[in-house]
């Protein structure tokens, strides 16, 4: 009982700690600003100073990545696969995991359209349609046109229906795929296919595959030397409504993608994030996706990494799937919407507390490994929060407040000048995503007008308020939340598609 006792305490101090920490650095920004403005001068400069270091290292491993993913993109990696006759590639299945619920058919339509047009043998491929009884009459309708239409492209549709109410789970995406996971498991057993022999990819269920995904994914892993230690990350575009989208959403769905080629360049830092790929022998080692968490498309990394004690990685793959914008057909829905989808990725602050306790329990994991993967997750979610506001806001605070004499000191004269030109500096990381999004941008629909290019790029102007309002403002909500309590908690929050 005591350390049960001991072990929540505990669990609520790494629950308070990040919010505690974003909440203290903005109220010691506002209070030094009036107190020692000269001071909060000083420490602006110098954090401009390093985040522009910070955004130049980041634009190299965005180009970086952007000349891989290019490169990729020529490769035929089928012919590839076939060369690997040694590993013997056609003994190997993909199990394709597609959670729904309360999507259209025209949105499922589309993802099982893109499977079927994918170039690899199709009699590999299991798709599994894994709906929500909450949902069960549209559901099971959609369910029955879909096996219809594509039943005889793949070796099997197969349909579960995730029951309601189950005990200790919240509904959502990781519950539902948690149960197909183990229905799943049932049907491999019977087709007595080895675990290690089916790679297995959950999708968003407007994931939309390029025709080389599974190829690829195919060749990475039996190039891997230990393929069930690993997950594979694709690059996640938000391409499939992009010309129809408004430029917040389009440049918050832009970031997200930039943000994760650069990290694909530092696969060391990579997470599972989105629609990804892994063993199904990982999985069942896990026993699946955690059912009472919100972010369980990270989560389901850190599962794996402390099952094997940190012999587990993510595998960056430089090809794409597309999934939709959260743009609905309505300006300030679509807003709402994209503010609530930052609000739930922000909330994978809930690994911190989750990572803390896995630590005890994995002392054969090295240290060094836990406490680098604790300070990547810990800052990345602290600056998440705090570096936008600190940047674009806060950094004028101090100049507005200090007196006359301050105001007339040379560092108070001259450091509107030297943050003018450390933004404009900022700015080429900035140029060059604007260039990357409108190169590979999908092949623009006949409605459209050549005006769209100009747009596509001027719509960059707008992404320091982006950062605030659907960057730093949902993180601190997401933050705020886990450090008031159980009551605060967010559940699964679905973003509709059309």
């Amino acid at each position: 009982m005591l350390f049960n006792l001991t072990w929540i305490n505990k669990h609520r101090f790494f629950e308070i700690l990040p919010g505690l920490l974003v909440w203290l650095t903005f109220t010691l920004a506002i209070v030094i600003s009036f107190i020692r403005p000269i001071w909060a001068i000083y420490f602006i400069i110098v954090f401009d100073t390093l985040w522009l270091v910070r955004v130049y290292y980041l634009t190299v491993h965005l180009l970086v990545s952007y000349a891989n993913f290019r490169k990729g993109l020529k490769v035929d990696w089928l012919e590839k696969v076939k060369s690997l006759t040694a590993k013997n590639w056609t003994g190997y299945w993909h199990l394709v995991f597609l959670p729904t619920y309360q999507e259209p058919f025209s949105v499922i339509d589309k993802t099982f359209s893109a499977l079927k047009n994918s170039d690899y043998p199709k009699n590999h491929l299991i798709v599994v349609l894994a709906g929500e009884e909450r949902d069960r009459a549209n559901f099971l309708n959609i369910a029955e046109q879909i096996t219809e239409k594509y039943h005889s492209h793949f070796l099997k549709i197969f349909v579960t229906l995730h029951p309601k109410n189950l005990p200790n789970e919240i509904p959502g995406k990781g519950s539902n795929l948690n149960y197909a996971g183990h229905q799943a498991k049932i049907l491999i057993d019977e087709l007595k296919i080895p675990y290690e022999k089916v790679i297995v990819s959950a999708f968003d269920i407007d994931t939309q595959v390029y025709p080389q995904y599974f190829s690829y994914l195919t060749y990475k892993y039996l190039t891997h030397s230990k393929p069930t230690r690993a997950s594979y990350q694709p690059l996640a575009l938000y391409h499939n409504n992009i010309w129809e989208s408004d430029p917040v959403t389009r440049v918050v769905a832009n970031s997200t993608t930039f943000w994760l080629l650069t990290d694909l360049a530092r696969n060391e830092r990579l997470f599972t994030f989105s629609s990804h790929s892994m063993s199904f022998k990982a999985l069942v080692d896990v026993d699946f996706w955690q059912k009472d968490i919100v972010t369980e498309d990270s989560r389901i990394f850190l599962q794996c990494l402390f099952k094997y004690d940190g012999d587990y990685e993510v595998v960056p793959m430089y090809i794409p799937v597309s999934m939709n914008t959260v743009y609905s057909g309505n300006f300030w829905h679509g807003l709402a919407s994209q503010y609530r989808q930052m609000r739930r990725w922000a909330w994978g602050v809930e690994h911190i507390p989750y990572m803390i306790k896995q630590f005890k329990e994995h002392p054969h994991m090295p240290l060094k490994k836990k406490m680098y993967y604790y300070w990547n997750q810990s800052e990345g979610v602290y600056s998440w929060a705090t570096a936008p506001i600190l940047i674009f806001i806060m950094g004028r605070l101090p100049l507005l407040l200090a007196n006359k004499v301050t105001q007339a000191s040379v560092v108070a004269q001259n450091a509107p000048i030297i943050l003018e030109w450390l933004m404009n500096s900022a700015m080429v990381g900035l140029v060059i995503s604007a260039i990357i999004s409108t190169v590979i941008l999908p092949k623009k629909p006949e409605n459209k007008s050549w005006f769209y290019y100009p747009i596509m790029l001027l719509q960059w102007i707008i992404f320091p308020l982006t950062m605030i309002i659907f960057g730093s403002i949902p993180a601190t909500d997401a933050q705020t939340r886990m450090m008031l309590g159980k009551r605060f908690k967010l559940g699964f929050w679905v973003t509709k598609k059309r």
